[in-house]
């Protein structure tokens, strides 16, 4: 918003700027040829590499890489290359397309007229040669978004020439795509052809060393690939296999056999008729043990079922040990099959060691026969194909759209370098306008003394300057006084009561009281400025009015030794004041203070300036002033000298209660304010606030000033006519 408003204060230099802008654009348009471009669009149809198998006999591929993108970009480089564009320039001199016609279009014959109203040159007219050669140049080739449609741009001074070009290019990129297909096609039958007798010769030549060689060595073969040693010795391996492996099991149960107690071996424990032996043990003893707790052991049934023990235990020892027997007898039968299996596949291998070395051979020489083979019968199927091939003539490029006539340059566009300088001159404004902005360190607007200074801004006073408020106050003024005035803004609080600056001195009153009562009493105040003209003495003047309005006794004393104002503005004069008392060493005021005719406020001038009577501040009198006059006035201000120049503020500030900064708007700058503050608060000096003057509502950066302005303005206008 602060940029938005200073842009729209200073519109007038951005709308210059913007002006300025498109003026310099278009004129620029003036000095250049036109050139016309004409497009056509072809569109780029994936090829099928592997028609007829034809990609296997291929010695290169039709692309590098299997992306879309890349095959596109590859055809835009061929569009653009020195061959085919050769090929368009030599094809339009043999047609005779450089007999063109030169008449300019409309838009060109204004373009013209206008180099001749500004004097400007014609741009040289380039000969038909030289606008085929620029032609040749200005070629641009573009996608189309995701799709594989291309579009051809040709550029050119001559309209029909960029259209005559465009067609050519495109109807040459088909015409040689078929022709490098068709010459690759036609060099892979030549060569399958040649490679083709030679192989035939190869593999008749391989069969009959195989054929010769196999009824040589006497080898017999089961299948094309195994002889009958080497099938009959895998057989042996693969039972030897399964025999070692039926060995090593019924070891394992052997030697478990002779290790641990047979009642704890599988085979006893699994046995039918030991489980069967085992229950009748079970429950025989189940019967001794019932009749053991009524009969003795010579009891008859006790006799009876003993006997009976005795055979069903001998029985179950004989299957124990029969099972022991078995697992020995097995582990013995596996081992010696092992060992005869062992002797048999020993022997086969020796008898098919003998004969590995012609396998081997013969193996080499089946492998060559298969090999020429196969590779015979693929070749002979590529030419076939590459015969069927030959004979068709497809493309894969088509036009979509062909190049027409341009009725219009499309550049220089005046519209487009227009609209650029506009730009350029609207950002070029705001560049101008904001650095000029900020490269003014002056305070310019309320609230900048206490966002720069730090300080209580105790008032701000609007710039009177031709106001209708103070027009309308003069005439009111003039009636009453009979035609003659004292139209002063440092009066301006007691001539229009009714103004609006009239009210912000009374408002900056308000803004000192309140600040007085946070704070120690304040009676003594010291009104400054950092650099001279900054309004300190008009904003005194006008404080000490609104102080006497409200029925308090004011005095005003000018402690500006140097160039003294007071008594001129209300009109008494300066023969006698506050040098005289300086100077003289006794006690009496007799005729220094003077009431003016304003009720309620007095003034003491600074009386007769002389060469160092500046000096005279630095004495004990002034204080012992300042004492006397605290008991006769309820408010002391005091007019002095800027502070960063003279050090007359500075040596009153240490004798007042405290400061009032006053700083002018647009003219203080933020270091002079900073600096005054700074040595105030060097020398211990109390700073009350700050006032600034003459202040603009219009200038200001935030429009809402101008606007609470305006309308307090019409407010006190009307209030001013009622009462003339």
């Amino acid at each position: 918003m602060e940029f938005w408003r200073i842009l729209r204060r200073r519109k007038g230099a951005l709308i210059l700027f913007a002006f300025g802008g498109a003026v310099i654009g278009y004129l620029c348009t003036l000095a250049q040829k036109p050139i016309y471009q004409a497009r056509t669009s072809i569109e780029i149809v994936g090829l099928n590499d592997n028609f007829l198998n034809t990609k296997q006999v291929k010695p290169v591929a039709e692309t590098g890489s299997s992306s879309e993108t890349a095959d596109l970009q590859t055809q835009i480089r061929i569009l653009l290359s020195e061959s085919l564009l050769g090929r368009v320039l030599e094809k339009l001199k043999k047609e005779n397309a450089l007999d063109v016609d030169r008449q300019l279009p409309w838009l060109a014959r204004g373009l013209r007229a206008w180099r001749r109203a500004f004097h400007m040159e014609e741009p040289p007219r380039d000969r038909p040669g030289d606008e085929l050669k620029n032609a040749q140049k200005e070629v641009t080739v573009r996608t189309t978004g995701l799709s594989r449609i291309l579009e051809i741009g040709v550029d050119s001074a001559d309209p029909r020439m960029a259209a005559n070009f465009a067609n050519t290019l495109a109807g040459e990129f088909i015409s040689q795509t078929l022709e490098a297909r068709r010459k690759s096609t036609d060099e892979t039958s030549r060569w399958l052809n040649r490679q083709l007798e030679d192989m035939r010769v190869k593999l008749e030549r391989s069969e009959d060393r195989l054929q010769a060689y196999a009824r040589q060595s006497g080898l017999i073969f089961t299948t094309e690939q195994v002889s009958a040693s080497e099938d009959e010795l895998g057989r042996l391996q693969r039972n030897l296999s399964a025999a070692q492996a039926d060995r090593i099991a019924r070891q394992s149960r052997y030697e478990i056999s002779l290790a641990s107690p047979p009642e704890t071996l599988p085979d006893v424990l699994n046995d039918e008729s030991l489980r069967d032996y085992r229950a009748k043990l079970t429950e025989l003893r189940r019967q001794i043990a019932e009749l053991d707790a009524t009969h003795t052991p010579e009891h008859p049934k006790m006799m009876r079922i003993q006997a009976q023990l005795a055979p069903i235990w001998s029985a179950l020892e004989r299957e124990r040990a029969d099972i022991l027997k078995r697992i020995e007898n097995e582990y013995e039968e596996s081992r010696r099959k092992v060992m005869m299996i062992t002797n048999a596949y020993s022997e086969r291998a020796r008898q098919a060691g003998a004969e590995s070395e012609k396998v081997i051979k013969y193996h080499i020489l089946k492998r060559e026969v298969d090999s020429n083979r196969q590779l015979y019968d693929t070749m002979l199927q590529q030419l076939k194909q590459s015969d069927i091939a030959a004979a068709m003539r497809a493309s894969n490029v088509r036009v979509i759209d062909r190049a027409s006539i341009p009725a219009l340059p499309y550049k220089p566009d005046a519209l487009l370098s227009s609209g650029l300088g506009l730009l350029a001159g609207v950002f070029l404004g705001i560049a101008f306008i904001v650095l000029r902005q900020r490269a003014d360190r002056s305070l310019q607007q309320p609230g900048d003394a206490l966002l720069y200074l730090k300080l209580p801004e105790l008032g701000v006073i609007p710039s009177g300057a031709g106001s209708a408020v103070r027009r309308l106050g003069r005439i009111r003024a003039r009636l009453r006084s009979g035609g003659h005035v004292d139209d002063r803004v440092e009066l301006i609080t007691w001539q229009q009561k009714p103004s609006l600056i009239s009210e912000s001195f009374r408002s900056a009153l308000l803004s000192i009281q309140f600040s007085s009562q946070s704070d120690r009493e304040t009676q003594v105040l010291v009104v400054t400025s950092a650099e001279p003209l900054e309004g300190k003495s008009t904003v005194a003047s006008n404080l000490g009015i609104a102080i006497a309005e409200t029925g308090k006794q004011v005095l005003l004393v000018d402690a500006d030794l140097r160039k003294p104002k007071l008594h001129d503005i209300f009109g008494v004069t300066n023969e006698q004041g506050l040098s005289d008392f300086l100077r003289n060493h006794n006690d009496g005021m007799d005729g220094l203070i003077r009431e003016t005719k304003i009720p309620g406020l007095f003034i003491l001038t600074s009386g007769v300036v002389a060469g160092l009577s500046a000096n005279l501040l630095h004495g004990s009198r002034m204080s012992e002033l300042l004492r006397r006059l605290r008991v006769e006035f309820t408010m002391i201000l005091i007019d002095t000298p800027p502070m960063l120049q003279l050090p007359d503020s500075r040596l009153m500030g240490r004798l007042a209660d405290q400061v009032i900064l006053v700083v002018r708007c647009g003219k203080t700058s933020r270091d002079a304010a900073l600096a005054a503050k700074q040595r105030f608060s060097e020398d211990g000096t109390a700073i009350l606030g700050a006032i600034l003057n003459d202040w603009n509502p219009t200038s200001s950066p935030y429009g809402y000033h101008n606007s609470t302005y305006k309308s307090f303005s019409k407010h006190y206008a009307s209030r001013s006519a009622g009462a003339g």
